[in-house]
């Protein structure tokens, strides 16, 4: 037994903090009139705070061993908090104005105080959500000066408001002052409620206001130009979804910027649109919400294979002929029907990774043909669709037996997953499962050819299903900690603490199937049951 007494430990660091005999660093914070000098010990700042850690590794000292670092940027109001938040642990919002707590945040992740960054983003989403949608903050979340992954919280609570009400950003005066996340966190939204000719629109217009030396007209731009727009569009342009603008938009509004697009996007574009059921080599993304309506559910009527001109029937004037128009795209009459792109059934693998994963769930030496794949992937959880938190992983796959789990691990773009044969069981008091037929695996960056097996060495050990109390931090778990995604945050994404770790002395899988034990966070993962493809089978049978 542990006795935790923090309260006094707390309070005499805080005395500390006051304590001016054996202060060796001196922050000055502020500027001119209300810059402010605080006293403090290198040893506190470096174990609380990274960034002062490599400040002081910087820092000079004077000819009485003292550092000094000087931050002009962060108020002494707020500076005062923050530095009896790093002696005692304790910060007191209580009389606070939002505006002040804001500040407070946005200074802590700075000094790369993550815990109190974290706790007060969370407080201001969940408390103050009138006071975000009054001050619209949105654009600084995308400062330059942050991480791509910071405030991952505010910036969705922003973008689920924008989804709905688009016209905030892509109508707003400043809209070319977007910073380029933000604009493609917004491209990568599946619901954004624009249509797709819109967002294209919109892009176009970025890029443009990246470029004010461009001519207005377009009819004077020359290859450098169309390559300069090109060059800014580079990160957004694989995140329109062309497949889903109508053939008529394609024509009045894409072909005019075609020189922006890859060869082989344009001519896939003209083949799908010339004859929708045969199979292109671009990717087709998944339609968004909005854009399945009655501008995009109509036919393609194809030109006759008659020579490029014909003869005109006796009601026509007998001296003249019609030549066939050569347009790249056929008429659309919006009457009639097709079927729209088909989603992509995942997000993470394609369809040689199934016949590989089916291979291995077969145990076969051979990759099972792409035609001959005997298992369909039935997609249960998608994190991205249905969220990250590990309580939604033990609701939405207890009970499902065959499955697979996919993780895309951040950064790296990793694909790392498991097998369980068994179904998963969200009412045990936290127990091993035993069985030889599961195994773990890593794609290496989605390359079949870098793929790793590991499969079973202890198969009392295969996998763990934690006990209800436990099922808020522990998801997937394989093997000791061969393969567990693990969290004590609001979900997978957040902070690096999933785990593929391989010991030599104690391992309940083969093969290790990443190079370090080094814990991570991901980006997407999905959970697929295993079902039998009766047609497959039955062609492999006889």
């Amino acid at each position: 037994m542990s006795f935790k007494l923090f309260d006094k430990l707390s309070q005499d660091f805080s005395e500390l903090l006051n304590d001016r005999k054996e202060y060796n660093v001196i922050i000055e914070v502020d500027k001119e009139e209300n810059k402010k000098s605080f006293t403090t010990h290198s040893v506190v700042l470096r174990y609380r705070s990274p960034y002062f850690d490599k400040e002081l590794e910087n820092a000079t000292t004077n000819e009485n061993h003292i550092k000094t670092i000087i931050k002009p940027n962060i108020s002494a109001q707020i500076f005062e908090i923050i530095l009896k938040y790093i002696y005692s642990g304790i910060v007191n919002i209580e009389d606070m104005d939002t505006k002040t707590i804001y500040e407070l945040m946005v200074n802590a992740n700075e000094l790369e105080l993550k815990e109190l960054s974290i706790t007060l983003e969370s407080y201001l989403i969940e408390s103050k959500a009138s006071w975000l949608r009054t001050n619209f903050v949105y654009h600084s979340l995308f400062d330059n000066s942050f991480d791509s992954n910071e405030f991952k919280g505010l910036k969705k609570f922003y973008n689920d408001i924008i989804v709905k009400h688009p016209n905030l950003i892509f109508e707003s005066e400043d809209f070319s002052s977007l910073q380029e996340t933000a604009l493609i966190s917004l491209l990568k939204r599946n619901d954004l409620k624009v249509d797709e000719i819109k967002i294209w629109d919109y892009v176009i217009k970025w890029g443009i206001g990246q470029n004010p030396t461009l001519p207005k007209n377009l009819e004077e731009w020359s290859s450098k130009n169309f390559k300069a727009l090109k060059i800014t569009l580079q990160q957004c342009l694989p995140l329109i979804r062309y497949f889903s603008i109508p053939g008529e938009d394609i024509w009045k509004k894409v072909k005019p910027y075609k020189k922006i697009l890859e060869k082989q996007l344009w001519d896939d574009l003209t083949q799908y649109f010339m004859f929708p059921n045969q199979p292109v080599k671009s990717p087709i993304l998944p339609a968004r919400t909005r854009t399945l309506n009655s501008r995009i559910i109509s036919t393609l009527i194809l030109p006759s294979r008659s020579n490029s001109t014909r003869t005109t029937s006796s009601r026509d004037s007998p001296s003249k002929t019609t030549s066939t128009p050569k347009f790249p795209f056929p008429t659309i009459i919006p009457s009639k029907t097709i079927s729209t792109p088909k989603l992509p059934f995942s997000f993470i693998i394609n369809r040689e990774h199934v016949a590989k994963l089916s291979s291995w769930i077969d145990r076969k030496s051979t990759i099972y043909s792409l035609e001959n794949i005997p298992y369909e992937f039935q997609l249960i959880l998608r994190g991205s669709r249905d969220g990250f938190h590990p309580k939604t992983f033990w609701k939405m796959c207890n009970g499902h037996a065959g499955t697979i789990v996919l993780a895309k691990v951040a950064t790296t773009d990793e694909i790392v997953g498991g097998y369980n044969p068994l179904a998963w069981d969200n009412s045990t008091t936290g127990t091993y499962m035993k069985t030889n037929d599961s195994f773990i695996f890593s794609l290496k960056n989605g390359n079949i050819q870098n793929s790793i097996l590991s499969r079973i060495n202890d198969p009392s050990k295969a996998l763990f299903y934690s006990k209800s109390d436990h099922q808020n931090s522990y998801g997937p778990y394989f093997g000791y900690t061969e393969f567990l995604m693990e969290l004590n945050v609001s979900n997978f994404t957040q902070k690096q603490q999933c785990l593929c770790c391989h010991f030599s002395s104690c391992h309940a899988y083969k093969r290790r199937i990443r190079t370090t034990n080094e814990r991570f966070s991901i980006v997407e993962y999905e959970v697929f049951k295993i079902i039998k493809n009766q047609k497959t089978n039955s062609k492999l049978n006889n």
